[in-house]
């Protein structure tokens, strides 16, 4: 895909900071010498305080008019379009007719796990997440928000409130959660040219750089302390993951760079970020919707696997 690709072997070195911090969280859960459970303080640490910090910190820091490649954002916005439409379609075909349901599926297999899977690689392959920045909020204000209408718009009974107080909830939960509110408080700050304290950013480079290692370790944990049935893989579950970590990969490869003349550094970051695994949010959806919540866990899990394993193909393939 790429005018050059990267070796086999400088692939993999990239991704020996990535291996070493998620294969300890699976070896020490594994071994029980740390308890599973406590990957929630680690993913809780990383998601609310470290991963806000590196992004604001980088985005106030950062050219703007670089970052924000419309053309890039455009052609990935269109691909995520088409993948939301193509797993819709395929689901109310096989029989699912509720919203929630299907929304589901949807949140399966498009959105990307940005936080404990995007950012860490990134800062491992590029030395910066803040590509990542454009398509975070794309994700949360545009993707989430539709998927999190359609819960909403799903819920039964009088506590659920009317279709406007259900909808004016879902524009709340996507647009205040800490990832957002940095990337806000970033740009905002950078286009005001505001100045801030050269104590405060390195305050939040030091806090920032603890989140690649520490959002690893928390998955790594977290998947070694549950046991994977494989073989009791549905073909439901084998169908999302493979068009979320090859079919959806592909699709914006095509969309981006063949459809809209997306090219260099920018291909390879949107290729990479659609190739990373379900976002642990499905799970948070799932139980809180009451919707297809082991489906979920096993996509969730799975697809994590899977987007690990094919680390290196991508970056073979499309890092130039």
């Amino acid at each position: 895909m790429g005018d050059t690709g990267m070796g086999g072997a400088a692939a993999l070195e990239k991704l020996v900071p990535v291996l070493l911090a998620f294969g300890g969280g699976v070896l020490l859960a594994r071994r029980k010498i740390v308890p599973a459970e406590a990957s929630k303080v680690f993913s809780d640490y990383a998601f609310l305080f470290a991963v806000p910090c590196y992004l604001f910190g980088n985005i106030y820091a950062s050219d703007l008019g670089a970052l924000f490649n419309w053309r890039a954002i455009g052609g990935y916005a269109g691909a995520a379009a088409l993948a939301v439409v193509a797993v819709a379609v395929v689901a109310v075909a096989h029989g699912l007719r509720e919203p929630r349901d299907v929304a589901l599926r949807v949140m399966a297999g498009v959105q990307v796990n940005t936080a404990y899977f995007a950012v860490p690689v990134f800062i491992t392959v590029f030395g910066t997440a803040a590509p990542i920045f454009p398509i975070l909020l794309f994700q949360v204000c545009v993707l989430s928000l539709v998927v999190i209408a359609l819960m909403e718009l799903g819920r039964a009974g009088p506590e659920a409130g009317g279709p406007g107080r259900r909808l004016s909830r879902a524009v709340g939960a996507s647009l205040a959660t800490p990832l957002v509110l940095a990337c806000n408080a970033g740009v905002l700050l950078n286009l005001l040219s505001v100045r801030i304290p050269a104590v405060v950013l390195d305050g939040a480079a030091f806090v920032g750089d603890s989140a690649s290692p520490v959002a690893l370790f928390a998955l790594g944990l977290h998947l070694g302390g549950l046991g994977l049935d494989l073989r009791g893989t549905t073909r439901e579950e084998l169908a999302l993951i493979g068009f979320k970590c090859l079919a959806f990969p592909l699709l914006t490869w095509a969309v981006c760079g063949l459809l809209v003349g997306v090219r260099g550094e920018w291909l390879a970051y949107l290729v990479l970020i659609a190739a990373m695994p379900t976002p642990q949010n499905l799970f948070i959806f799932a139980q809180r919707y009451d919707v297809g919540v082991d489906l979920s866990a096993s996509i969730v899990i799975k697809s994590s696997l899977v987007s690990l394993l094919l680390l290196p193909l991508w970056l073979q393939t499309v890092v130039v």
